[in-house]
């Protein structure tokens, strides 16, 4: 099994990033979505989506700026992030359960002010 992440990097606060993540496995996916470590701070959830319904969790400091989406047919999650901020900056992992959990090797968002 393997998790392809893309689409980190720099931009500035009130900038938008869009994040995308594959996961390669004949397995069923029952969910994917993101997580985030930012400085100081442990991993926590910025987002996850049910492959099969699309039942959707955004952790609360992204409620309303971030949307999460996924093509199944492509078995790949997409993450929209608007109204970025500076204590969005950290590292996002892409996480997929497939019979097991799997993680990405995580990719920077950098946003300065």
């Amino acid at each position: 099994v393997q998790l392809q992440a893309s689409g980190g990097g720099q931009v500035q606060s009130g900038g938008s990033l869009r994040l995308s993540c594959r996961i390669s496995t004949s397995y069923s996916i029952v969910n994917m979505g993101w997580y985030r470590q930012t400085p100081g701070n442990q991993r926590e959830l910025v987002a996850t989506i049910m492959f099969r319904s699309g039942e959707i969790t955004y952790g609360d400091s992204v409620k309303g700026r971030f949307t999460i989406s996924r093509d199944t047919a492509a078995k790949t999650v997409f993450l929209q992030m608007s109204s970025l901020e500076p204590e969005d900056t950290g590292v996002y992992y892409c996480y997929g359960f497939a019979g097991t959990s799997y993680w990405g090797q995580g990719t920077l968002v950098t946003v300065s002010s």
